[in-house]
């Protein structure tokens, strides 16, 4: 019997070797007759750490390697590069600056003439 080949879009990258790939698939509504799509999420292995969230990636059935998995990606983005990944570009790039929180006054500061949010 043949492995099944699934197409899918990594949603997620934060494991160690596994990211976790939504499949996506449209079928028919039994009673209104229209196609619904439907969505099951898989975790996958992958070995170098090469893909990243937002890649389309192809995964094949394999023997279970953990509780959880029991896919392996085999296929994605042709850029894709050993050790790629959002914690090493999370590393290389500055954190980006907190932009400063405004408060809303309330109709009572305002009528009040105090400060912002709470009472005068």
């Amino acid at each position: 019997m043949p492995k099944r080949v699934l197409q899918g879009v990594v949603v997620s990258d934060a494991c160690n070797k596994t990211v976790i790939v939504r499949v996506e698939r449209r079928v028919m509504h039994p009673v209104y007759k229209k196609f619904v799509s439907r969505s099951k999420k898989y975790a996958a292995h992958d070995e170098e750490n090469r893909y990243c969230t937002g890649d389309a990636v192809k995964i094949e059935e394999s023997r279970p390697i953990s509780k959880r998995k029991s896919w392996v990606v085999i296929d994605g983005p042709a850029d894709a590069a050993p050790g790629r990944g959002s914690r090493q570009k999370a590393a290389e790039a500055p954190a980006p600056e907190p932009t400063p929180r405004r408060r809303r006054k309330t109709a009572a500061a305002v009528a009040a003439g105090g400060e912002a949010g709470g009472a005068a």
